[in-house]
Formats: C-alpha cells, sequence, structure tokens
C-alpha cells in the first residue's frame, strides 16, 4: 500500500522491448514500430506506414494494466515526416478498443508542427490499460506518417473477482455483531460486462428492508425492497451502455436521508425513506447469491468486478485471504476471464463492409446470414446482396425501428417481410437470415422481438454489402435506396461461419471503407442529459434532440424560459390584467409560477392566492385551546421567496373580528393569539396587521385610537360588542403568513372570525435597473461568467451611437461578447475551442433612435441563438463532436472592453445572465463615467398609451394618464360603456353664463369649455335594437341645439339648429340597419359650417350647413332621456321624451367625455344622473362573447416571439368560480322575470329589451362572481388620481 499520493509521471515506453509494438504497416524494416521511441535515432529515426491514410495505427503494449497520465509526440528524426493530429485508444486485451475523449474535446489530439519538437498532452482523466493504441488522423502535407511516442504513468495494482454469472455465485459479506457507529457505508467498485442485466450488489439489513443496484438494459437501477415478496420500487436510473465491456466506476455512499450514486463521473442525489435513517446493513452480497423470494432477477451478473471496497475493507482480498467475514459462492475465480469479441463501427456516411457470399461449391443451396447491431437510428441499410439466379436483390433494412426485408426484381417488389420493434434504442439487437428448402426465416433477438417466414427459395451469390455500399457509382453489385447505417455490428457469420474481422482489418478478407475495426464507438448523448428543466431527451447517432413541450422552457436544450420574469414585465409588453405564469429567475432552476396581474392602477401588482382567503368564523370550542390553521399557496416555497425578494413592496391583509376573544394581550404579557410568517414554515410574529414587527400591537395601538386605551389591540378590551384589529402586513422579512394560532376562543360567548388576504406585490427589482454610459472609455466590471455549458444573457438598451461594446468576458482562448456593431446589427461571437463562432441579428430600423431594443443571447451545446426585439432568431449550430465547455476566467465587463476600446454610450437595463440580474445601478454609484438609472421610457412605451392617453414618465416606467381620453384602463384602452333604460339620463353642464366673468384657472380647465364653438369632434359607439332613438342632444342658452338620433329608417340623422330663429338641419347618413342589435360607432367632425360624417369604417359623408356656423353658449350636454324639452321642435321633443334603451360607450364630446365623468367620477363632475346607469361592457366589441372577462383575455404579443407568455384562462380558483356560477344562476333568473314584465310594459321594444338586459348581465356576471375581496378581478377600479370630464 502507498501511504501517499506518489507522482505518477514514470516514462513507460523508452525501455520496452521491440516486441512490445505493432503497427498496421511499415515502410521498411527501418521503419518498424519498434523505433518509435521518444528522441531516439535508431532505424530510419521513427515509425513510417507503408502508405500514409487513415487507417494507419501504432500499437503499445505495456505488458500489464498501467495508470497512463500523458502522452507525448514527435515527429520521425530528420525528416519531413510527423503528425498534425490523432486518435488515442486503449483497451486490456488487445481488442474492443475504446476511444480516449478529453472531458471537452472531439476526441483527436493535437499534434506537431515540425519532427523533432516535442508535445505532450496531460490526460485530463487518467487511464488504466494493458495496450495503447495511436491512430493518425492528419500528417504534414509535404511528407508522410512519422512518429516517435512517449506515454507517462506508473503501475496499477488492483485485486480482481470474476463470476460466470450462473446461479448463485458470487460474494456475501456479512457485518460483525456489536456496536455501529452513525449511519453512513461507502460501496465503491469498478465492473465490466458483455451482458445488459444482472444484479450487481444487493444490501440487506433489519426490519426486512433491502437495496439492490442491477443492471437493467445497460442502465444501473437502484431498487428499494421491503420484504422478499414485495414488488421492489425503482428509486434511481443512472449510466447507459453499461455492457460495453469496458471498466466502469461505481459509488454509493450512504447519508442518513439520502444516497449519493455515483457511475463513472454523474453522480445522482437520491432521497430514500424515513425508515432507512437509522437501517444498518447485516449482509452484503455481490453477484446473485439472493433469493428475493418471488422476485428472482431476470439474469445475473456475468463479468469482472475490481477493488471493491466497503467502509474501507476489501472484500475482494478478505474473500482471497479467506476472511470468515466474507464467503465465495458458486464459480467465482480472482482474475478476470474476458471474452474476446470484435465489433466494427460504422460512423457513415461512406462506411461500408463487403464479404464474400457463399461459395458456389456450397451445397447447402440457400443463405444464411447473421449478425448483431445497436444504434440510435430508426432508419438504415444493414444487409444487401444480389441473386444472380433470380436477377434481383435483397434489401435487410431499418425503417421506423423496425427491421424490414425487401426482395426486388426489374423494379417490383416481390416479397416484403418485417420483424421486430424499437430497434433503435442502442442495445443489442441479433439479426438471423436464413433461407432453406424454400422456406426464407428473419428473426430478430433469437425470437424474441419477433420472426417473419415467407415461402420463397433465395440463392445467394456473389458479394454481402453490409451498412452500405461502395461510393463507385459504377459499382451495378450495390445500390442502397435507403439510409445508411451507422452503428455498430459484432458477431458476423455467413453460411455459420464466423467472420474473422481482424482478416477483414488487415485487408486478407473482403474489403471495406470508413470503418473503426475492433472496436464499437456508440456514444449515449442523452446520458447525462443536456436537456435542461425537464426536457426529455432523444437522439440519433450523430445529434441529440429535446422535447421542450409542457416544460415552460424553449430552446434547443430548453434552456430559456418561455415566460416573462414579472408582472411588471408582462404589462410592458403591452398586456393587461390577467393570469399569467411568471418565471422569477428565467433560465434559473426555479420552476414557472401561476399569478394573478392586476395592471388596473398605477402599480402593477402581482397576486397570489391561498386556500383561504375568505373571512371564517369561529364558534367557541370548549375541548381545545386553540385554534390553529395553516395556509397552502398557489406557488412552491421557493417560487414564493424568490417572488417576494424579486418585488418592491409586498402587502398581505391580516383581520381578526372579535366579541368577547382576545388577541395579542398587552405587549408584556404572554400573547394569545399569534402567526407564522416569512420563509420555509416560518418565525413566530407577535403584532397585528398595520403595526410594527416585534411590537405586540395592533395598528390602533400604533395609532392611539384603540376602544379601550389600556390596551394596543381593539379586541383585548374583551368587550361584548363586535370590533375588529385589521391592517397590512408590508415587511417583506415576514411574508407571507404561513399559518394562524388563534388563543382565546374557548371561553363561553366567545366568537371571532378571521381573514389573511392574498400575497400581493408590485415593482420589479431587475426590470428597472439600470445604468448610463457617458463615455466610450466608461465601463463596470463583475466577477467572471461561469456559463461552461450553457449561457444566457439577456438586457434592454438604447442609444444614440451607431456601434459599441455591449458586454465582454476573456479566458485564455476562449471569450463571450454581445456588441452593436453598426447601427442595425448586433452581434454575438464566442469561442469554446473550435475558433470563433459569430451571430448576427440585421433590423430594418435604426438601432440608435434612443429607444429601448431588448437582446437576447443563448450559448448550449448544441447551437447559439441571437434575438433582438421581435425579428426571427438567428441560430448557428455547434459542431457536434466538438468542444462545449466555455471556459472564461477574466473580469465580465458591462458597457465596455478589456482593452478599452469600442465602449458603449448609452443605457443598459435588466442585464441577466442565465436568470441572475446583475445590480447595474449599485456598481455605477462606485464608477466614474457611469450613472445609475436611466430616465425616458416614452419614446419606447409611450405608443402603448392609445386613444389620447398621454405617457408620463417615471423613475421606474411610466404611467398612461387617461384624462383626456373617453377610455380607461392601464393604457387607455379599456371601453367605458353603460347600459340605459328609457328613463336613464345622464346630463353634463358647461359653464353657466354668469361663470364667464370669474376666474376658474384654478380648476381643470378641461372641465369647462368656451362656450362658443366654431366646431366639435363628437364620437361614440352604441348598440341598440330601439327606433327612432334619440343618442346624444346638446343644448344652448340661445336655443340652438345639436342632437343625433336613429329615425324610424333605422339610418342616422345629424341635427343641428345654430340658428335659433330657423328650423335645424338635417343631415342624413346612408348607412343603414343601425338598430341592429350590433356595436356601432359614429365619429362626427364639424368646421364652421362644413360637417363630416362616418359610421363604422364606412366612407366618410361630407355635408355643408347654411347657417352661420357658431354654435352659441352651449349649456348642457344629455345622454338618454331628455327632460327639460321646452327649447326642443315637437318631433324631437317626442323622440327625446322617449328615452333611449341600449348601450352607449366612450362618448367624447371636444375634450369632454361625459360618459366616463358619470360612472367613475360622478361626485367630482358636473353630472346629473336619472334613472339606473348601470356600467357595463356592452361596449365592447368582444361582448358577444359572455366570457369575455378581463381574466381571460389573449395576449396582444406584439413581438411574435416566445417569450410573453399565455395568461391562464382557467386559473381560477374552483370555489370562487362555483360561488360566482351560483350568484349568476340568481342573476340570470331574477332578471329574466324583470324581462317579462318589461315585455308587457314596452312591447314595441320587447326583442332588444331581452337581449339587452340578459346580455349585460352576463357580460358582467364575472364581475359577480368575484365579489368579494379575495379575488384580485375586484381591485380594477380606475386610479382615483386622473381627472376626467
Amino acid at each position: 500500500m502507498r501511504t501517499k499520493q506518489e507522482v505518477c509521471d514514470s516514462a513507460l515506453v523508452s525501455n520496452l522491448p521491440p516486441s512490445s509494438f505493432r503497427s498496421s504497416s511499415q515502410l521498411s524494416s527501418s521503419h518498424a514500430p519498434g523505433f518509435a521511441k521518444l528522441n531516439r535515432r535508431e532505424g530510419a529515426g521513427g515509425w513510417s506506414p507503408l502508405t500514409s491514410d487513415r487507417y494507419q495505427w501504432l500499437e503499445v503494449s505495456l505488458g500489464e494494466r498501467t495508470k497512463i497520465t500523458a502522452v507525448a509526440t514527435q515527429g520521425r528524426y530528420g525528416s519531413s515526416d510527423w503528425l498534425t493530429s490523432y486518435l488515442l485508444m486503449f483497451s486490456d486485451t488487445g481488442h474492443n478498443w475504446k476511444q480516449y475523449r478529453q472531458e471537452d474535446s472531439i476526441g483527436s489530439f493535437p499534434g506537431n508542427s515540425n519532427a523533432d519538437s516535442v508535445v505532450q498532452y496531460k490526460l485530463q482523466q487518467p487511464a488504466v490499460a494493458r495496450f495503447l493504441r495511436l491512430i493518425p488522423l492528419d500528417w504534414n502535407p509535404s511528407g508522410r506518417i512519422g512518429l516517435r511516442l512517449e506515454t507517462y504513468g506508473c503501475p496499477y495494482t488492483s485485486d480482481v473477482v470474476s463470476l460466470d454469472g450462473g446461479s448463485s455465485s458470487g460474494l456475501v459479506y456479512r457485518s460483525s455483531p456489536g456496536p455501529r457507529g452513525p449511519p453512513r457505508d461507502v460501496v465503491s467498485l469498478k465492473f465490466k460486462t458483455l451482458r445488459n442485466s444482472g444484479t450487481l450488489l444487493h444490501a440487506e439489513g433489519d426490519g426486512g428492508l433491502s437495496l439492490s443496484l442491477e443492471l437493467e438494459r445497460g442502465k444501473l437501477q437502484l431498487l428499494l425492497r421491503r420484504g422478499s415478496s414485495s414488488e421492489p420500487r425503482r428509486l434511481a436510473s443512472l449510466g447507459s451502455l453499461l455492457d460495453d465491456q469496458h471498466w466502469h466506476h461505481l459509488a454509493v455512499e450512504r447519508r442518513s436521508s439520502h444516497l449519493n450514486l455515483t457511475v463513472d463521473k454523474h453522480t445522482e442525489r437520491v432521497q430514500i425513506p424515513a425508515e432507512f435513517s437509522h437501517w444498518e446493513i447485516e449482509q452484503l452480497s455481490v453477484g446473485d447469491v439472493q433469493d428475493f423470494g418471488s422476485q428472482k432477477p431476470k439474469r445475473s451478473f456475468h463479468g469482472c468486478l475490481e477493488n471493491l471496497l466497503y467502509n474501507s475493507l476489501n472484500l475482494i482480498e478478505l474473500a482471497k485471504n479467506n476472511d470468515h467475514q466474507v464467503t465465495a459462492v458458486g464459480n467465482v475465480t480472482f482474475s478476470c476471464a474476458e471474452p474476446v469479441s470484435v465489433a466494427v463501427t460504422f460512423p457513415g456516411p461512406q462506411s461500408f463492409l463487403q464479404l464474400p457470399g457463399a461459395s458456389a461449391s456450397s451445397s447447402s443451396g440457400g443463405v444464411s446470414v447473421g449478425f448483431q447491431f445497436r444504434t440510435w437510428n430508426k432508419a438504415g441499410l444493414l444487409l444487401t446482396f444480389g441473386l444472380p439466379q433470380e436477377g434481383g436483390v435483397v434489401w435487410l433494412y431499418l425503417s421506423e425501428a423496425r427491421l424490414r426485408l425487401q426482395i426486388h426484381k426489374a423494379g417490383r417488389a416481390l416479397l416484403e417481410l418485417t420483424a421486430g420493434s424499437a430497434l433503435s434504442d442502442g442495445q443489442w439487437h441479433s439479426v438471423e437470415l436464413n433461407s432453406r428448402r424454400g422456406r426464407l426465416t428473419v428473426a430478430v433477438d433469437k425470437e424474441e422481438g419477433g420472426v417473419a417466414h415467407a415461402s420463397f427459395s433465395l440463392t445467394a451469390g456473389g458479394q454481402l454489402f453490409f451498412g452500405g455500399c461502395p461510393a463507385d457509382e459504377d459499382d451495378q453489385e450495390c445500390k442502397n435506396p435507403f439510409d445508411i447505417f451507422q452503428g455498430c455490428m459484432r458477431l458476423l457469420s455467413v453460411e455459420n461461419q464466423p467472420v474473422d474481422l481482424i482478416k477483414v482489418q488487415q485487408r486478407l478478407l473482403g474489403n471495406y471503407s470508413h470503418l473503426q475495426i475492433d472496436m464499437c464507438g456508440i456514444i449515449d448523448r442523452c446520458s447525462p442529459s443536456r436537456c435542461e428543466h425537464g426536457g426529455r431527451c432523444s437522439q440519433s447517432w450523430t445529434v441529440f434532440h429535446c422535447n421542450c413541450s409542457d416544460s415552460g422552457y424553449s430552446g434547443a436544450t430548453c434552456h430559456s424560459s418561455v415566460y416573462e420574469q414579472s408582472c411588471e414585465a408582462y404589462k410592458h409588453n403591452g398586456n393587461t390584467s390577467g393570469h399569467f405564469y411568471i418565471d422569477v429567475d428565467g433560465s434559473g432552476p426555479i420552476r414557472p409560477q401561476p399569478v394573478y396581474c392586476n395592471m388596473t392602477e398605477e402599480n402593477t401588482w402581482m397576486v397570489i392566492q391561498h386556500n383561504n382567503t375568505e373571512l371564517t368564523r369561529l364558534r367557541p370550542s370548549p375541548g381545545g385551546n386553540q385554534h390553529s390553521v395553516h395556509f397552502d399557496y398557489s406557488t412552491e416555497e421557493e417560487q414564493l421567496s424568490a417572488a417576494i425578494g424579486q418585488s418592491e413592496y409586498c402587502e398581505q391583509e391580516l383581520a381578526y373580528h372579535c366579541r368577547k376573544s382576545r388577541l395579542l394581550n398587552t405587549p408584556e404579557g404572554s400573547p394569545f393569539s399569534w402567526w407564522l410568517g416569512g420563509p420555509g414554515a416560518g418565525r413566530v410574529q407577535t403584532y397585528w396587521g398595520g403595526a410594527q414587527p416585534g411590537s405586540q400591537q395592533c395598528a390602533c395601538g400604533l395609532q392611539g385610537d384603540c376602544v379601550d386605551p389600556q390596551h394596543y389591540c381593539n379586541c383585548d378590551a374583551d368587550r361584548m360588542e363586535w370590533t375588529e384589529d385589521s391592517g397590512l402586513l408590508i415587511h417583506k422579512d415576514s411574508l407571507p403568513v404561513r399559518s394562524l394560532v388563534l388563543g382565546d376562543i374557548q371561553r363561553p360567548g366567545s366568537e371571532a372570525a378571521y381573514r389573511v388576504g392574498p400575497l400581493s406585490c408590485h415593482g420589479d427589482k431587475s426590470f428597472w435597473n439600470a445604468a448610463f454610459f457617458d463615455k466610450e472609455t466608461s465601463y463596470l466590471h463583475f466577477p467572471t461568467f461561469h456559463g461552461e455549458l450553457s449561457a444566457d444573457i439577456s438586457f434592454l438598451f438604447k442609444t444614440t451611437a451607431s456601434s459599441g461594446v455591449f458586454l465582454e468576458n476573456l479566458g485564455i482562448k476562449d471569450f463571450i461578447r454581445i456588441e452593436l456593431s453598426s447601427s442595425t446589427q448586433v452581434v454575438f461571437s464566442f469561442d469554446v475551442g473550435n475558433g470563433p463562432l459569430e451571430v448576427r441579428v440585421e433590423s430594418s430600423v435604426p438601432l440608435d433612435d434612443n429607444r429601448w431594443h431588448r437582446v437576447r443571447a443563448e450559448r448550449n451545446v448544441k447551437e447559439a441563438s441571437l434575438r433582438l426585439d421581435g425579428l426571427p432568431v438567428a441560430t448557428q449550430e455547434a459542431p457536434a463532436d466538438g468542444h462545449f465547455h466555455l471556459q472564461l476566467n477574466s473580469q465580465l465587463f458591462i458597457g465596455g472592453t478589456a482593452s478599452r476600446q469600442k465602449g458603449f454610450r448609452g443605457c443598459i437595463r435588466s442585464l441577466q445572465l442565465n436568470g441572475v440580474t446583475l445590480d447595474l445601478e449599485e456598481r455605477a454609484r462606485i464608477t466614474p463615467g457611469v450613472r445609475p438609472g436611466c430616465p425616458g421610457h416614452c419614446s419606447s412605451y409611450g405608443s402603448f398609451c392609445q386613444n389620447r392617453g398621454r405617457c408620463v414618465e417615471r423613475v421606474n416606467g411610466f404611467h398612461c394618464d387617461c384624462g383626456l381620453s373617453a377610455h380607461t384602463g392601464v393604457f387607455c384602452n379599456t371601453e367605458v360603456s353603460a347600459s340605459f333604460k328609457s328613463d336613464t339620463s345622464v346630463s353634463y353642464t358647461f359653464k353657466e353664463p354668469y361663470e364667464l366673468s370669474r376666474n376658474s384657472s384654478a380648476l381643470p380647465s378641461s372641465i369647462y369649455s368656451d362656450t362658443t364653438l366654431r366646431g366639435e369632434n363628437v364620437s361614440l359607439s352604441f348598440r341598440t335594437n330601439q327606433s327612432p332613438a334619440v343618442l346624444f342632444y346638446v343644448s344652448s342658452y340661445y336655443r340652438e341645439h345639436l342632437a343625433l338620433l336613429i329615425n324610424k329608417h333605422d339610418t342616422l340623422e345629424v341635427r343641428y339648429k345654430l340658428d335659433g330663429g330657423r328650423d335645424a338641419e338635417v343631415l342624413r347618413s346612408r348607412v343603414k340597419s343601425l338598430a341592429n342589435g350590433q356595436l356601432h360607432t359614429v365619429t362626427i367632425r364639424r368646421l364652421s359650417d362644413s360637417v363630416s360624417v362616418q359610421v363604422d369604417q364606412n366612407a366618410r359623408e361630407e355635408f355643408n350647413l347654411t347657417s352661420d356656423g357658431e354654435f352659441n353658449a352651449i349649456k348642457s350636454l344629455v345622454l338618454g332621456k331628455v327632460h327639460e324639452s321646452d327649447d326642443l321642435d315637437p318631433d324631437l321633443a317626442r323622440l327625446a321624451s322617449l328615452g333611449f334603451t341600449g348601450c352607449l360607450s366612450v362618448v367624447s364630446f371636444n375634450s369632454i367625455s361625459p360618459l366616463k365623468a358619470a360612472l367613475l367620477h360622478p361626485d367630482t363632475s358636473p353630472v346629473i344622473i336619472t334613472g339606473p346607469l348601470l356600467r357595463s361592457s356592452c361596449g365592447s366589441s368582444a361582448s358577444a362573447n359572455p366570457y369575455a372577462a378581463e381574466n381571460t383575455h389573449h395576449l396582444s404579443d406584439q413581438s411574435g416571439s416566445v417569450g410573453s407568455g399565455q395568461p391562464l384562462v382557467n386559473a381560477i380558483r374552483t370555489d370562487s368560480a362555483l360561488i360566482g356560477g351560483l350568484i349568476a344562476v340568481v342573476i340570470f333568473v331574477v332578471v329574466t322575470g324583470l324581462a317579462i314584465t318589461a315585455r308587457f310594459l314596452y312591447r314595441r321594444k320587447e326583442t332588444y329589451r331581452n337581449q339587452e338586459v340578459k346580455g349585460v348581465n352576463q357580460d358582467d356576471s364575472p364581475d359577480f362572481a368575484f365579489n368579494n375581496q379575495a379575488d384580485p378581478q375586484n381591485t380594477s377600479s380606475e386610479n382615483p388620481k386622473e381627472y376626467f370630464i
């Protein structure tokens, strides 16, 4: 035993005899492989093969298994012969070679640049082998292959045992009785096998519990059993292709609550059931020596084990020494007897193997071909040969992972057979093709996978072609209309005689091209899976693919979230309130979570529900001292914590209604009640809503207005009258409320009710985190970016400069950079060792327009992508077998470069690397030339403010001021609509005449217009079945008026009376059928005597008035029934007295919005409302759909790109939805009764009224369904800071 780790770098080749060297060929005896020793000049100064091609190799036998740590190469002395790249193979037997791959390499090693200098390469992971083979890939084009080499390492000692796979053969270890330490077991070993199934380890302990490690289809399964007869439960599956007859490392470490399971270089943490926390192993079995009751393993382990250690005990060494604790059972030998199996790899696309068929003298008169194959491809030619006697051709091929046989003659299929399924699973599958005495048979996996028969006689002659055809197109003997085969074959036999593939390799038998003989080069690209976030991995021979559906992520490796990170981000995509998924850490490990985004206020609120937001009453419970209630939130713990941490402000209502039920007691005493809040299970909190943490007070105690001054909570007064303590919890460290413990409810007469509202947060710290770079030489620097296998970078920028580097991070050779290369182009460039790669996106609009533009770059092992705003994503594929680790070591530069050249001038905002936000503002505060924050958002987001809404700048973001708009909502795009009954009237009063002399500048000027108008802009939408009907009426103090009405012919009339002494002028539109119950929009514009009228999308109609064009001293504007009709013409007075039944929406008269003022600000606006006026969504074009409420809208994703997400239509709590449904049914019944009554009162309008009244209530029923404080949809009131007129 070595006491300490010794240096392992001794020269291994220099002292070997010539007999230890072999090669594919040699140019002459003086170019023999024995001369290929580093720095030697004997012979011709090194090895050179007879011909220089990629089929040559040099092999060295080290005599015994040796640990190899480095390889050095040199060209042939005094020549122009050297290698520029090569492959390295290792083997224990001289067969079944394994290509050595660096952890981050295509497998090829760099060679020399001349004949004498030495290039040494240290292996990232030492190899253990007896044989080494070097295969030249490229060499000096002016010379030939020439080589001298050395390998470095040290002796390797091990204890080996071989199990023959028979029943009950293996090792059994029994633990010694006596006290044991804490439960921590470690088992480690190496194994190699040709079988893809078998029991490897089985550990039994007390209580009938056992764990076992079993190979199943080349993967290692960790199984748990409770008792000998129970079905095993699979805890984990790890590894792949473990039946490749190469050594694999296995380690199992048991902690109290979990296992660390390692196969080769990949470790998985596995949670184990609680009963294992004190479980002790009584017996450890290696191989199949257990009964397992009825659960007999399918097959025993057949192969070799090495260095089997259990808690530092060498079990193989103990078994050799006949130690009493370890027993060898069955046929066990302490050496590794390996069967020799020569495989051949078809890497494609020019690969083929040609073998002679049955000889003409063969007496069998049929065909017999057998082989095994393994592949990931679902299609490919396995075998083809001609039928010289029949003049046809046979094709045996894979299609849709099934084996198919076709026999063709003269372009016509004579026979088709199919057998097997799922043959592209990477497992070895056997194929047998036999034709004897007129019977043709194709069998897959010894008939387990399927067999097909046909009455058909085959007589093979000529050549057999496996895997493909020669590239020579003139070769009439082999045609391949199918895909080429990529995979491995072994155990080939023709006429029941095995094929010697080593003879094929030596060109002594058959022919071949582009094959790797004596190895199977299959790689499982899905183990471990490079697909992130639960994406499902599938593969072919050369590439893997990730299926990201239902994962919430996108991209080649399911790395990038398809959802935004906050409600704030959704708002700035132009979305309105609704249920959304948010992903708080983007591409990070935290899963997306459903939330409600309330965008009806100046702040954008994220609302997270829990299982009980209702006011819940408590009755006295004499049996129990306390009542405890726990709250389950709609999101998981880490999602909740991240969402709170990301928000600028959070609040949660906590209320207690009491009658003779005390709450907190005095600050000096023990509290009767408390709550738990904060991360995890929460910490005990003894303050109440509206008070400070730790105060043991309620809001009234803080404000000094409790009902009893002796106490700090209203409920602590212990009175018989109902009172309450309620308020908002706003300290984020204490949120959310996890559980509530109420203590004073057991006394007779005690009554109480509690309510814990949903968690509401606003603000996104990361979304507005920005820095302004005012010089090209200014930059911010951060620690090195670690994105070795996958990296995503996203940010927003705005600039007036035409170029500059946004971001750069350098390594020794690797780098990553994103820059604005011109005023219309962004470039993402990087190098992971394969040479620089660039991805570019060209914009059709200038990017130096001082508006925000969004950049998202991603790089993973499959591809690099770059997305700019809503433009199509640009991608660049990575080499399939290239370097894939991005290795950086310098600082990360933002807004500049390490050389201080080509720096960026402008703003960068919301910079995130792999979902983590960099705090630009904090770093900018201490960096010269960089300022925190970046004002000016309306240039980018102002277009979201619609319908005359005005964009108002805020420090973080913008706000739409809808004061001059007839609409409301966060973007001034929500219709303000009302359903009118026949006696409904809304009257808006303009300035009184005596006010003309008064100074009213202190009031908003838009409320009081000039009294004489030379023009108007009028617009409104309506929906009605009534005709005739007056929609709109404006009167004046001089008996002048403007009226908009639908006449009895269902067409629109505009009546102007601008001269009190003359009759009104009637302007009639040609658009018909306006009283059809559909939504119509009317726009009227007058300038002096010119009037234009437009109805819906019809052509504008022009009219001229004969009056002087002045509308003098306007008095009032009336919607609905006109009560003061003294000044009206008799005809108009009769129509006005009928009122209006239907819907009016977004009514605008110049800068005045009378309907909006009446509905939203009736107390502060000069309006008089008589009769019923019900706000409705009837003016929405979607209102025909009764469920078109705010929470079921679809996204208006302007970019059309993945990433804006979709609102969750059906994410409403089922209990609230059920209550809402019941209320809606009750309302429907009541309204139907009213409608029947109305039928008798207004028969002429009955058709419309039934439809309108029902329709309005149906549209509004979702509002009733959530008419409680718990639901966020009820918080859709207009911002009270806005002014409407």
